[in-house]
């Protein structure tokens, strides 16, 4: 069993990615990969063209008195349009590569424990695709009320100071609960137990969470952080909750 401290839980991420080549993983990587490549150049170029027009929208609407503050809007419409492109990306990618992290956390585990190779059933895959989806969706709702407090510590004075912090470390638990939902739900766990039994990992699956949080928005490396995360969050349900299920 692993040590329950967020150095360890951030090192599972380090070993997912590490695996993602082996040849019984490879497959389940390769289609949402090629998937998330596309949407991540599209959006891409979707949102230099919107950032561009409302770019020279914001610059043309300013009086002549204030055109000298160009070198300031440019990297706040920018950074705007970034964070936007970051956030539409992760939660997207995220609902494609749904259907398959099922069978890729499926084939981490088969490998690990030694198990018979997984058989590879696409039609099956596909089909799934609808209710991987709904979900998705279900734990998307779940996140986004119980955000909402956090979200409300931005317009408390004087405790707005702290609410960064607070919703980094939310950001990452949730995305610890996203992540380890793959290997409990193939083991048949509610998500309720899912819940109960992860907080009793807490510091592991908030270091684990933060990791992932934080390579999502380095570019390019976050094309690779869904399978990564994947593979590491089973890594971390075998070694830690393993015969528990």
């Amino acid at each position: 069993m692993s040590k329950n401290n967020p150095f360890s839980g951030a090192n599972y991420l380090l070993r997912g990615a590490s695996m993602l080549r082996q040849p019984g993983i490879r497959k389940f990587v390769i289609v949402p990969l090629l998937i998330n490549i596309t949407l991540f150049v599209g959006l891409t170029f979707l949102i230099y063209s919107w950032a561009s027009d409302l770019l020279d929208a914001a610059l043309a609407s300013m009086p002549e008195w204030l055109q000298w503050l160009d070198w300031l809007v440019m990297p706040i419409v920018l950074g705007g349009m970034l964070l936007f492109t970051y956030f539409t990306f992760t939660i997207v990618a995220n609902l494609i590569s749904a259907p398959f992290n099922s069978y890729l956390a499926e084939a981490v585990t088969s490998m690990v424990s030694n198990k018979e190779p997984l058989e590879t059933d696409w039609a099956e895959a596909l089909a799934s695709v609808g209710p991987t989806i709904k979900e998705e969706f279900q734990k998307i709702t779940y996140a986004g009320i119980r955000a909402i407090p956090f979200l409300g510590l931005f317009f408390i004075p004087g405790v707005n100071f702290f609410a960064s912090a607070a919703w980094l470390v939310y950001s990452s638990w949730i995305l610890s609960l996203q992540y380890v939902d793959y290997p409990f739900a193939n083991q048949k766990v509610a998500f309720r137990d899912q819940r109960l039994r992860m907080r009793e990992r807490r510091w592991l699956g908030l270091g684990f969470g933060g990791a992932v949080m934080f390579s999502t928005m380095i570019p390019v490396v976050n094309l690779f952080v869904v399978p990564s995360a994947v593979v590491g969050a089973t890594l971390l349900h075998l070694e830690n909750f393993e015969g528990s299920d």
